[in-house]
Protein backbone atom coordinates (compact mmCIF):
# COMPACT_ATOMS: atom_id res chain seq x y z
CA UNK A 1 0.00 0.00 0.00
CA UNK A 2 3.01 2.33 0.75
CA UNK A 3 4.24 1.62 -2.46
CA UNK A 4 1.34 2.56 -4.72
CA UNK A 5 0.68 5.92 -2.15
CA UNK A 6 4.54 6.88 -3.42
CA UNK A 7 3.62 6.42 -6.94
CA UNK A 8 0.52 8.13 -6.70
CA UNK A 9 2.56 10.86 -5.19
CA UNK A 10 5.41 11.08 -7.34
CA UNK A 11 2.76 11.22 -10.42
CA UNK A 12 1.15 14.06 -8.45
CA UNK A 13 4.52 16.16 -8.57
CA UNK A 14 5.17 15.79 -12.11
CA UNK A 15 1.57 16.66 -13.04
CA UNK A 16 1.76 19.44 -10.77
CA UNK A 17 5.32 20.49 -12.05
CA UNK A 18 3.64 20.11 -15.82
CA UNK A 19 1.23 22.08 -14.88
CA UNK A 20 3.30 25.18 -13.60
CA UNK A 21 5.19 25.27 -16.30
CA UNK A 22 2.51 25.13 -19.25
CA UNK A 23 1.16 28.14 -16.86
CA UNK A 24 4.41 29.70 -17.29
CA UNK A 25 4.95 29.53 -20.88
CA UNK A 26 1.18 29.76 -21.49
CA UNK A 27 0.33 32.95 -19.26
CA UNK A 28 3.30 34.37 -17.31
CA UNK A 29 5.78 34.33 -19.93
CA UNK A 30 3.25 36.04 -22.95
CA UNK A 31 2.45 39.15 -20.26
CA UNK A 32 6.03 39.40 -19.33
CA UNK A 33 7.52 39.88 -22.79
CA UNK A 34 4.59 41.80 -23.84
CA UNK A 35 5.10 44.13 -21.26
CA UNK A 36 8.76 44.17 -21.98
CA UNK A 37 8.20 44.88 -25.36
CA UNK A 38 5.68 47.50 -24.59
CA UNK A 39 8.19 49.30 -22.13
CA UNK A 40 10.48 49.78 -25.98
CA UNK A 41 7.37 51.10 -27.86
CA UNK A 42 6.50 48.03 -29.60
CA UNK A 43 2.83 47.40 -29.45
CA UNK A 44 1.08 44.49 -31.57
CA UNK A 45 -2.37 43.02 -31.56
CA UNK A 46 -2.41 41.56 -28.23
CA UNK A 47 -2.09 37.55 -26.97
CA UNK A 48 -4.51 35.70 -26.92
CA UNK A 49 -4.44 32.60 -24.11
CA UNK A 50 -2.98 29.23 -25.71
CA UNK A 51 -3.82 30.09 -29.22
CA UNK A 52 -2.38 33.74 -29.79
CA UNK A 53 -3.37 35.48 -32.72
CA UNK A 54 -3.65 32.65 -34.61
CA UNK A 55 -7.60 33.03 -34.68
CA UNK A 56 -7.59 36.11 -35.90
CA UNK A 57 -5.32 34.94 -38.56
CA UNK A 58 -7.67 32.29 -39.52
CA UNK A 59 -10.26 34.38 -39.73
CA UNK A 60 -8.68 37.14 -41.86
CA UNK A 61 -7.33 34.64 -44.20
CA UNK A 62 -10.53 32.58 -44.66
CA UNK A 63 -12.31 35.91 -45.25
CA UNK A 64 -10.18 36.26 -48.60
CA UNK A 65 -10.28 32.23 -49.21
CA UNK A 66 -12.79 32.81 -52.54
CA UNK A 67 -11.80 35.97 -53.44
CA UNK A 68 -10.58 36.94 -57.18
CA UNK A 69 -8.80 39.81 -58.69
CA UNK A 70 -8.80 41.80 -61.75
CA UNK A 71 -6.42 40.84 -64.10
CA UNK A 72 -4.54 43.81 -64.04
CA UNK A 73 -3.99 44.27 -60.25
CA UNK A 74 -1.00 42.80 -58.94
CA UNK A 75 -1.88 43.89 -55.14
CA UNK A 76 -2.17 40.01 -54.07
CA UNK A 77 -0.70 40.95 -50.47
CA UNK A 78 -4.51 41.19 -48.66
CA UNK A 79 -5.12 37.56 -50.37
CA UNK A 80 -2.35 36.11 -48.92
CA UNK A 81 -1.00 38.13 -45.83
CA UNK A 82 -3.89 39.78 -44.84
CA UNK A 83 -2.82 39.58 -41.13
CA UNK A 84 0.39 41.79 -42.27
CA UNK A 85 -2.24 44.58 -44.32
CA UNK A 86 -4.49 44.96 -41.28
CA UNK A 87 -1.49 45.31 -38.52
CA UNK A 88 1.16 47.15 -39.95
CA UNK A 89 -1.02 50.87 -40.57
CA UNK A 90 -1.91 50.20 -36.78
CA UNK A 91 0.88 48.99 -35.11
CA UNK A 92 3.99 50.07 -37.36
CA UNK A 93 6.63 48.14 -38.81
CA UNK A 94 7.74 46.49 -36.10
CA UNK A 95 5.80 45.17 -34.03
CA UNK A 96 4.85 41.71 -31.73
CA UNK A 97 1.95 39.30 -32.75
CA UNK A 98 1.66 35.62 -31.36
CA UNK A 99 2.00 31.83 -32.98
CA UNK A 100 0.69 30.20 -30.40
CA UNK A 101 2.55 31.18 -27.51
CA UNK A 102 5.33 32.26 -29.67
CA UNK A 103 6.38 35.62 -29.84
CA UNK A 104 6.74 36.56 -33.18
CA UNK A 105 8.33 39.99 -34.00
CA UNK A 106 7.08 41.03 -37.38
CA UNK A 107 10.25 43.64 -38.83
CA UNK A 108 9.16 45.73 -41.77
CA UNK A 109 11.31 48.40 -41.40
CA UNK A 110 14.03 48.59 -44.54
CA UNK A 111 17.11 49.14 -42.19
CA UNK A 112 16.34 46.69 -39.40
CA UNK A 113 15.64 44.19 -42.24
CA UNK A 114 19.22 45.19 -43.65
CA UNK A 115 20.52 44.80 -39.86
CA UNK A 116 19.34 41.15 -39.83
CA UNK A 117 20.32 39.83 -43.21
CA UNK A 118 23.82 41.42 -43.14
CA UNK A 119 24.56 39.78 -39.71
CA UNK A 120 27.76 37.32 -39.91
CA UNK A 121 27.66 36.42 -36.31
CA UNK A 122 24.78 34.05 -35.70
CA UNK A 123 22.83 36.53 -33.81
CA UNK A 124 19.59 35.46 -35.92
CA UNK A 125 19.26 31.89 -35.94
CA UNK A 126 16.75 30.29 -38.20
CA UNK A 127 13.47 28.92 -36.46
CA UNK A 128 11.08 26.65 -37.74
CA UNK A 129 9.36 25.36 -34.99
CA UNK A 130 6.47 23.32 -37.45
CA UNK A 131 7.87 19.67 -37.54
CA UNK A 132 6.12 19.13 -41.04
CA UNK A 133 7.78 22.27 -42.87
CA UNK A 134 11.41 21.28 -41.05
CA UNK A 135 10.86 17.99 -42.77
CA UNK A 136 9.67 19.40 -45.88
CA UNK A 137 12.61 21.49 -46.45
CA UNK A 138 15.51 19.15 -44.73
CA UNK A 139 18.13 20.22 -42.69
CA UNK A 140 20.05 21.57 -44.81
CA UNK A 141 21.63 25.30 -46.34
CA UNK A 142 18.14 26.74 -45.69
CA UNK A 143 17.68 25.70 -42.25
CA UNK A 144 21.56 25.32 -40.51
CA UNK A 145 23.13 27.28 -38.41
CA UNK A 146 26.47 28.30 -36.84
CA UNK A 147 29.71 25.86 -37.81
CA UNK A 148 27.29 23.53 -39.36
CA UNK A 149 25.78 26.18 -42.52
CA UNK A 150 29.39 26.58 -42.68
CA UNK A 151 30.54 23.39 -43.22
CA UNK A 152 27.21 22.60 -45.38
CA UNK A 153 28.06 25.95 -47.53
CA UNK A 154 31.43 24.82 -48.56
CA UNK A 155 30.03 21.37 -49.89
CA UNK A 156 27.14 22.75 -51.65
CA UNK A 157 28.38 25.93 -52.81
CA UNK A 158 31.00 24.94 -55.80
CA UNK A 159 28.08 23.29 -57.40
CA UNK A 160 26.29 26.69 -57.93
CA UNK A 161 29.76 28.41 -59.36
CA UNK A 162 29.03 30.26 -62.50
CA UNK A 163 31.15 28.12 -65.26
CA UNK A 164 29.74 24.99 -63.88
CA UNK A 165 25.57 26.81 -63.89
CA UNK A 166 26.22 27.92 -67.63
CA UNK A 167 27.27 23.89 -68.76
CA UNK A 168 23.63 23.61 -67.50
CA UNK A 169 22.46 25.61 -70.01
CA UNK A 170 22.09 23.20 -72.82
CA UNK A 171 20.57 21.04 -70.42
CA UNK A 172 17.83 23.67 -69.80
CA UNK A 173 16.90 24.25 -73.10
CA UNK A 174 16.67 21.04 -74.57
CA UNK A 175 14.11 20.28 -71.71
CA UNK A 176 12.15 23.23 -72.63
CA UNK A 177 12.46 22.01 -75.98
CA UNK A 178 10.76 18.98 -75.57
CA UNK A 179 7.99 20.87 -73.66
CA UNK A 180 7.46 23.04 -76.55
CA UNK A 181 7.49 20.08 -79.03
CA UNK A 182 4.56 18.99 -77.30
CA UNK A 183 2.92 22.71 -77.49
CA UNK A 184 3.07 21.99 -81.50
CA UNK A 185 2.05 18.64 -81.55
CA UNK A 186 -1.30 19.76 -79.97
CA UNK A 187 -1.65 22.61 -82.50
CA UNK A 188 -1.94 20.20 -85.51
CA UNK A 189 -5.12 21.10 -86.45
CA UNK A 190 -4.35 24.96 -86.32
CA UNK A 191 -1.87 27.64 -85.21
CA UNK A 192 -3.36 27.84 -81.72
CA UNK A 193 -3.82 25.96 -78.91
CA UNK A 194 -5.23 26.51 -75.24
CA UNK A 195 -2.38 25.03 -72.70
CA UNK A 196 -2.74 25.30 -68.63
CA UNK A 197 0.92 26.76 -68.53
CA UNK A 198 1.59 26.48 -64.55
CA UNK A 199 1.63 22.47 -64.41
CA UNK A 200 3.44 22.83 -67.66
CA UNK A 201 6.41 24.59 -65.72
CA UNK A 202 6.15 22.30 -62.84
CA UNK A 203 6.65 19.51 -65.00
CA UNK A 204 9.70 21.33 -66.19
CA UNK A 205 11.35 22.94 -63.38
CA UNK A 206 11.10 19.25 -61.97
CA UNK A 207 12.64 17.64 -65.51
CA UNK A 208 15.50 20.48 -65.27
CA UNK A 209 16.69 19.45 -62.06
CA UNK A 210 16.38 15.56 -62.16
CA UNK A 211 18.64 16.00 -65.40
CA UNK A 212 21.08 18.66 -63.70
CA UNK A 213 21.00 17.21 -60.93
CA UNK A 214 21.02 13.33 -60.79
CA UNK A 215 21.83 13.04 -64.43
CA UNK A 216 20.89 9.19 -65.45
CA UNK A 217 18.42 9.00 -62.40
CA UNK A 218 16.33 11.43 -63.32
CA UNK A 219 13.35 9.44 -63.48
CA UNK A 220 13.98 8.62 -59.74
CA UNK A 221 14.57 12.35 -59.38
CA UNK A 222 10.77 13.06 -60.83
CA UNK A 223 9.29 10.69 -58.36
CA UNK A 224 10.87 12.24 -55.57
CA UNK A 225 9.41 15.86 -56.98
CA UNK A 226 6.10 13.96 -57.12
CA UNK A 227 6.48 13.20 -53.14
CA UNK A 228 7.80 16.65 -52.26
CA UNK A 229 4.73 17.94 -54.39
CA UNK A 230 2.17 16.34 -51.94
CA UNK A 231 4.11 17.15 -48.70
CA UNK A 232 4.17 20.67 -49.23
CA UNK A 233 0.72 20.79 -49.63
CA UNK A 234 0.21 18.80 -46.22
CA UNK A 235 2.44 20.65 -44.65
CA UNK A 236 1.30 23.69 -45.32
CA UNK A 237 -2.14 23.54 -43.79
CA UNK A 238 -0.86 22.86 -40.66
CA UNK A 239 1.26 26.67 -40.64
CA UNK A 240 -1.54 27.97 -38.50
CA UNK A 241 -2.14 25.72 -36.15
CA UNK A 242 -1.16 25.75 -32.55
CA UNK A 243 2.56 23.12 -32.13
CA UNK A 244 2.08 21.13 -29.62
CA UNK A 245 5.24 18.92 -29.80
CA UNK A 246 3.74 15.69 -28.46
CA UNK A 247 1.15 15.94 -31.28
CA UNK A 248 3.96 15.01 -34.10
CA UNK A 249 4.15 11.84 -32.71
CA UNK A 250 0.62 10.73 -33.07
CA UNK A 251 -0.94 8.60 -35.67
CA UNK A 252 -3.54 10.66 -37.06
CA UNK A 253 -4.44 10.32 -40.24
CA UNK A 254 -2.30 13.45 -41.41
CA UNK A 255 0.68 12.25 -39.71
CA UNK A 256 0.74 8.99 -41.26
CA UNK A 257 0.82 10.29 -45.18
CA UNK A 258 3.71 12.69 -44.02
CA UNK A 259 5.21 10.29 -42.66
CA UNK A 260 4.77 7.82 -45.55
CA UNK A 261 5.76 10.65 -48.18
CA UNK A 262 8.99 11.36 -46.24
CA UNK A 263 9.92 7.78 -46.14
CA UNK A 264 9.34 7.49 -50.20
CA UNK A 265 11.44 10.88 -50.58
CA UNK A 266 14.42 9.74 -48.22
CA UNK A 267 14.37 6.13 -49.71
CA UNK A 268 14.78 7.42 -53.49
CA UNK A 269 17.16 9.82 -52.26
CA UNK A 270 19.09 7.19 -50.67
CA UNK A 271 19.00 4.27 -53.46
CA UNK A 272 19.96 7.55 -55.52
CA UNK A 273 22.92 8.83 -53.72
CA UNK A 274 24.23 5.30 -53.23
CA UNK A 275 24.21 4.98 -56.63
CA UNK A 276 26.13 7.73 -57.54
CA UNK A 277 29.09 7.38 -54.46
CA UNK A 278 29.67 4.21 -56.34
CA UNK A 279 29.69 4.93 -59.71
CA UNK A 280 32.38 7.59 -57.90
CA UNK A 281 34.17 4.96 -56.37
CA UNK A 282 33.43 5.94 -52.69
CA UNK A 283 34.99 8.56 -50.52
CA UNK A 284 34.63 9.98 -47.38
CA UNK A 285 32.37 12.63 -47.67
CA UNK A 286 32.14 16.00 -45.17
CA UNK A 287 28.19 15.62 -44.81
CA UNK A 288 26.54 12.62 -43.43
CA UNK A 289 23.78 10.85 -45.69
CA UNK A 290 21.21 12.31 -43.78
CA UNK A 291 22.77 15.12 -44.57
CA UNK A 292 23.13 14.79 -48.16
CA UNK A 293 19.30 13.61 -48.13
CA UNK A 294 18.50 16.91 -46.36
CA UNK A 295 20.33 19.10 -48.86
CA UNK A 296 18.93 17.25 -51.90
CA UNK A 297 15.32 17.86 -50.48
CA UNK A 298 16.42 21.80 -49.94
CA UNK A 299 17.17 21.80 -53.62
CA UNK A 300 14.21 20.00 -54.80
CA UNK A 301 11.87 22.17 -52.80
CA UNK A 302 13.75 25.61 -53.14
CA UNK A 303 15.32 25.09 -56.60
CA UNK A 304 11.87 23.91 -57.88
CA UNK A 305 9.18 25.74 -56.76
CA UNK A 306 10.83 29.27 -57.02
CA UNK A 307 11.92 28.44 -60.38
CA UNK A 308 8.18 26.83 -61.90
CA UNK A 309 6.64 30.11 -60.30
CA UNK A 310 9.21 32.46 -61.72
CA UNK A 311 7.97 31.33 -64.99
CA UNK A 312 4.61 30.84 -64.59
CA UNK A 313 4.09 34.36 -63.34
CA UNK A 314 6.24 35.83 -66.37
CA UNK A 315 4.15 34.54 -68.58
CA UNK A 316 1.21 35.78 -66.86
CA UNK A 317 2.67 39.21 -67.16
CA UNK A 318 4.06 39.10 -70.48
CA UNK A 319 0.56 37.86 -71.73
CA UNK A 320 -1.55 40.95 -69.76
CA UNK A 321 1.29 43.39 -71.25
CA UNK A 322 1.73 42.34 -74.71
CA UNK A 323 3.79 45.38 -75.12
CA UNK A 324 6.14 44.31 -73.09
CA UNK A 325 5.79 40.73 -74.85
CA UNK A 326 6.66 42.20 -77.85
CA UNK A 327 9.91 44.42 -76.72
CA UNK A 328 11.09 41.25 -74.86
CA UNK A 329 10.69 39.09 -78.09
CA UNK A 330 12.67 41.75 -80.65
CA UNK A 331 15.64 42.03 -77.82
CA UNK A 332 15.50 38.11 -77.68
CA UNK A 333 15.62 37.73 -82.14
CA UNK A 334 17.95 40.89 -81.78
CA UNK A 335 20.61 39.18 -79.52
CA UNK A 336 19.97 35.23 -80.06
CA UNK A 337 18.69 35.03 -83.46
CA UNK A 338 15.83 32.88 -84.13
CA UNK A 339 17.50 29.98 -83.18
CA UNK A 340 16.95 28.57 -79.61
CA UNK A 341 20.05 28.11 -77.57
CA UNK A 342 20.46 35.29 -25.94
CA UNK A 343 18.55 38.08 -25.97
CA UNK A 344 19.04 39.98 -29.05
CA UNK A 345 19.02 43.41 -29.89
CA UNK A 346 17.42 44.58 -33.37
CA UNK A 347 16.89 48.63 -34.78
CA UNK A 348 16.99 49.43 -31.09
CA UNK A 349 14.80 46.96 -29.37
CA UNK A 350 15.72 44.50 -27.29
CA UNK A 351 13.74 40.87 -28.36
CA UNK A 352 13.10 38.65 -25.16
CA UNK A 353 14.87 35.83 -25.43
CA UNK A 354 13.01 32.68 -28.32
CA UNK A 355 11.47 35.74 -29.80
CA UNK A 356 11.25 34.73 -33.24
CA UNK A 357 11.89 37.47 -36.45
CA UNK A 358 9.64 37.56 -39.37
CA UNK A 359 9.82 39.63 -42.09
CA UNK A 360 7.44 40.05 -44.45
CA UNK A 361 8.51 39.65 -47.68
CA UNK A 362 5.45 40.13 -49.96
CA UNK A 363 4.05 43.17 -47.77
CA UNK A 364 7.28 44.67 -48.19
CA UNK A 365 7.48 43.96 -52.30
CA UNK A 366 3.95 46.48 -52.14
CA UNK A 367 5.02 48.85 -49.97
CA UNK A 368 4.45 52.46 -51.49
CA UNK A 369 7.18 54.05 -48.92
CA UNK A 370 10.00 51.72 -50.79
CA UNK A 371 8.61 51.85 -54.44
CA UNK A 372 6.59 54.92 -54.68
CA UNK A 373 2.88 55.48 -55.39
CA UNK A 374 3.21 52.71 -58.18
CA UNK A 375 4.35 50.18 -56.45
CA UNK A 376 1.39 47.41 -57.60
CA UNK A 377 2.39 48.65 -60.97
CA UNK A 378 4.04 46.55 -63.89
CA UNK A 379 6.64 48.40 -64.56
CA UNK A 380 9.91 46.48 -66.11
CA UNK A 381 11.80 50.03 -66.43
CA UNK A 382 12.16 50.97 -62.44
CA UNK A 383 14.71 48.10 -62.60
CA UNK A 384 16.81 49.44 -65.87
CA UNK A 385 19.53 51.34 -63.98
CA UNK A 386 19.98 47.73 -61.68
CA UNK A 387 18.40 45.92 -58.73
CA UNK A 388 19.91 48.17 -55.91
CA UNK A 389 18.39 51.53 -57.43
CA UNK A 390 14.49 49.63 -58.29
CA UNK A 391 13.52 51.24 -54.78
CA UNK A 392 14.05 53.95 -52.74
CA UNK A 393 16.52 51.72 -50.13
CA UNK A 394 19.26 49.66 -52.13
CA UNK A 395 17.76 46.35 -50.40
CA UNK A 396 14.52 46.88 -51.45
CA UNK A 397 14.24 43.77 -52.97
CA UNK A 398 14.39 40.61 -51.37
CA UNK A 399 13.17 38.02 -54.12
CA UNK A 400 16.71 35.82 -53.07
CA UNK A 401 16.96 37.37 -49.41
CA UNK A 402 20.67 39.09 -49.20
CA UNK A 403 23.49 39.13 -47.20
CA UNK A 404 25.62 36.16 -46.55
CA UNK A 405 22.43 33.71 -45.80
CA UNK A 406 20.90 34.78 -49.49
CA UNK A 407 19.63 32.72 -51.85
CA UNK A 408 22.32 30.17 -53.18
CA UNK A 409 20.51 29.16 -56.13
CA UNK A 410 19.73 32.78 -57.22
CA UNK A 411 22.22 32.05 -60.44
CA UNK A 412 20.71 28.37 -60.88
CA UNK A 413 16.97 30.30 -61.10
CA UNK A 414 18.29 32.96 -63.26
CA UNK A 415 20.10 30.96 -66.08
CA UNK A 416 16.55 28.57 -65.84
CA UNK A 417 14.52 31.66 -66.53
CA UNK A 418 16.60 32.61 -69.57
CA UNK A 419 17.12 29.52 -70.76
CA UNK A 420 13.34 28.84 -71.01
CA UNK A 421 11.68 32.26 -71.89
CA UNK A 422 13.58 33.57 -74.77
CA UNK A 423 12.92 30.18 -76.60
CA UNK A 424 9.25 30.49 -76.35
CA UNK A 425 9.20 33.94 -77.21
CA UNK A 426 11.25 32.65 -80.47
CA UNK A 427 8.39 30.40 -81.44
CA UNK A 428 5.42 31.37 -80.14
CA UNK A 429 2.74 34.59 -79.10
CA UNK A 430 0.66 33.78 -75.93
CA UNK A 431 -3.02 35.86 -74.50
CA UNK A 432 -4.56 34.78 -71.17
CA UNK A 433 -7.26 32.56 -71.49
CA UNK A 434 -10.99 33.91 -70.51
CA UNK A 435 -10.96 31.20 -68.53
CA UNK A 436 -8.24 32.60 -66.44
CA UNK A 437 -9.04 33.56 -62.80
CA UNK A 438 -6.58 35.97 -61.40
CA UNK A 439 -6.26 34.49 -57.54
CA UNK A 440 -3.50 34.14 -56.52
CA UNK A 441 -2.49 31.81 -53.59
CA UNK A 442 0.22 30.83 -50.85
CA UNK A 443 1.42 27.53 -50.64
CA UNK A 444 4.62 28.40 -48.94
CA UNK A 445 5.36 30.02 -52.23
CA UNK A 446 2.83 32.44 -54.45
CA UNK A 447 0.92 30.37 -57.56
CA UNK A 448 -2.31 30.79 -59.40
CA UNK A 449 -5.19 29.08 -57.11
CA UNK A 450 -6.84 27.79 -60.77
CA UNK A 451 -3.62 27.47 -62.89
CA UNK A 452 -2.85 29.67 -65.83
CA UNK A 453 -4.47 28.88 -68.97
CA UNK A 454 -3.42 30.57 -72.05
CA UNK A 455 -3.74 30.59 -75.36
CA UNK A 456 -0.64 30.03 -77.34
CA UNK A 457 0.19 31.07 -81.51
CA UNK A 458 2.96 29.18 -83.53
CA UNK A 459 5.14 32.06 -84.49
CA UNK A 460 7.00 29.38 -87.27
CA UNK A 461 5.78 29.26 -90.70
Amino acid sequence: MGLVWMVAAAVAVVLASWAFNALVYLLWRPHAITRQLRAQGVGGPGYRFFAGNLAEIKRLRADTAGAALDVGNHDFVPMVQPYFRKWIPIHGRTFLYWFGARPTLCVADVNTVKQVLSDRSGLYPKNISNPHIARLLGNGLVLTDGDDWKRHRKVVHPAFNMDKLKMMTVTMSDCAGSMMSEWKAKMAKGDSVEIELSTQFEELAADVISHTAFGSSYEQGKKVFLAQRELQFLAFSTIFNVQIPAFRYLPTEKNLKIWKLDKEVRTRLMNIIQSACAAEGGHNPILSMDEIIDECKTFFFAGHDTSSHLLTWTMFLLSTHPEWQEKLREEVLRECGSEAGSDLEVGGIKMPEGTVLTIPIATRHHDKEIWGEDANEFKPTRFENGVTRSGKHPNALLSFSSGPRSCIGQNFAMIEAKAVIPVILQRFSFSLSPKYVHAPMDVITLRPKFGLPMILKSLEM
